[in-house]
């Protein structure tokens, strides 16, 4: 078998392929999911896709390694901005459209707090 050159492709750069491109996220929701701006996001993702193109058009083989990311607890919390109702949600799965209480379609992911 041929060796290949190799590119590296940072974890985070890795998870926002996923949400963007795999999960349809838009760079906002992804960006909130991935804890960054939405603006630190779209850095992400550019190069993040960069990196992959290379990759294609130059038979390259990609190795996924480091980056910056933090492994969250397995779950992530929402609450509804109009009947306040709160629920937890296994990481992995799709971010909620409406509120499970109301309906309400203002949904927002409640970070938590960080303990330094």
């Amino acid at each position: 078998m041929v060796k290949l050159s190799e590119t590296r492709l940072a974890i985070d750069e890795c998870e926002a392929l996923r949400l963007a491109d795999y999960m349809g996220y838009s760079h906002e929701e992804a960006g909130e999911e991935m804890g960054v701006s939405r603006a630190t996001f779209g850095r992400i993702i550019e190069k993040a896709r960069k990196t992959v193109a290379d990759a294609l058009i130059n038979g390259k083989a990609i190795r996924i390694e480091g980056g910056n990311y933090q492994f969250v607890d397995g779950e992530r919390r929402f609450a509804c901005s109009c009947c306040n109702y709160d629920w937890i949600m296994e990481c992995g799965t799709p971010r909620p459209d409406v509120c499970p209480e109301c309906g309400e379609k203002e949904v927002e992911r409640v970070m938590p707090i960080q303990e330094e």
